[in-house]
């Protein structure tokens, strides 16, 4: 297999370090484990300059995620409080009337909020409970907000079904690498999770996709979730990067915490290797503290999901985040869709 040497020192003098990007596998898991291991300024200087060659260096896009129906999951994911085989205080709730739905997304859009994502603990949603979904799509579109859903996986025809109501994205994580998932799930594979991204690709709704770190995985591991993702045709257009929340009465509540500067490594390296993509903070921020989401956003983080809380965990305050982007030179993206992203390797 031929490969081509991709050179990145800063300076233009001796590389410190050299990523072969091979031609038939953009990016083999290999690489993207160079690309961890280079010195941390090499790395976000890197990430720093592709940030800057396809967005706006000082531009967010400021996301809000509302759970439409909490709790009750019957999978075993081993990072969530809404399964229902775990005591974690999440009580099973039906699904959120209309109108509920409609004044969460009108506040999150005077809050300077561009898209509104709903989520469903659901394995995969019925039809009956898609129906209700669908309203939603369409009526919080009509605010002139981009529409997101992240519902479980879904079957046949269902991504069509969304796609016409006018649903913009599809969030369905990879959660962390494929050797590594059988740690953290049992209840589906990974195959489950790849066949609902086609069939959402399939309907031509964009992919919200990515994972979760601080899982107990190693760094070859998180290079192994990078690699994935940035090897699919396309890469998604949006890449959430969650830091695990250790949530009591789950199994992975207990773990060492992940260094801080590894998940900015992360932040960066998948940056360089999904370029176009609006690279996410999500869960966990809270827990960051301003420095190192300062230096998330240098390593090429552009978007944020913006909010009090996250489906069942905490997020930082509305007026916490407006102060930080102050500070930082910050701001939000317009509610104007026609600069979006679009990816097209």
């Amino acid at each position: 297999m031929s490969s081509h040497p991709v050179s990145f020192y800063p300076t233009g003098n001796k590389p410190a370090a050299t990523v072969t990007a091979s031609v038939a596998t953009a990016w083999p898991v290999e690489d993207v484990v160079a690309l961890f291991d280079l010195p941390f300024n090499d790395l976000l200087f890197r990430a720093q300059q592709t940030h800057r060659a396809h967005f706006d260096p000082t531009e967010v896009e400021l996301a809000t995620l509302l759970s439409i129906k909490t709790g009750g999951c019957p999978e075993d994911c081993g990072y969530c409080p809404q399964a229902a085989r775990y005591d974690t205080g999440v009580t099973a709730q039906k699904i959120l009337p209309l109108d509920t739905v409609l004044d969460a997304a009108r506040q999150a859009k005077a809050a300077g909020a561009t898209r509104f994502c709903m989520g469903a603990a659901w394995r995969e949603p019925k039809d009956r409970d898609l129906e209700h979904v669908e309203e939603m799509v369409r009526e919080v579109k009509a605010l002139g907000l981009e529409t997101c859903a992240t519902l479980g996986m879904l079957g046949e025809g269902q991504a069509e079904k969304l796609k016409h109501a006018g649903l913009d994205y599809y969030n369905h994580n990879l959660d962390t690498a494929p050797e590594f998932y059988s740690n953290v799930i049992t209840t589906r594979d990974y195959q489950n999770r790849l066949d609902t991204l086609g069939r959402v690709r399939g309907a031509g709704i964009k992919v919200c996709c990515g994972g979760i770190v601080g899982m107990g995985e190693s760094r070859l591991q998180r290079a192994g979730l990078i690699a994935q993702l940035a090897n699919m045709k396309p890469y998604p257009e949006s890449v959430p990067v969650n830091h695990l929340v250790q949530v009591e009465g789950t199994p992975l509540h207990g773990l060492d915490p992940l260094d801080p500067l590894e998940f900015v490594r992360t932040i960066a390296v998948a940056r360089i290797t999904m370029p176009k993509a609006r690279v996410r903070l999500s869960a966990g921020r809270r827990q960051m503290g301003e420095a190192v989401q300062a230096m998330c956003f240098l390593a090429g983080a552009n978007s944020i999901f913006y909010g009090d809380k996250l489906l069942t965990t905490g997020n930082p305050e509305v007026d916490e985040d407006q102060a930080l982007l102050a500070k930082l030179g910050l701001h939000a993206r317009s509610t104007t869709f026609d600069a979006r992203c679009e990816v097209t390797e």
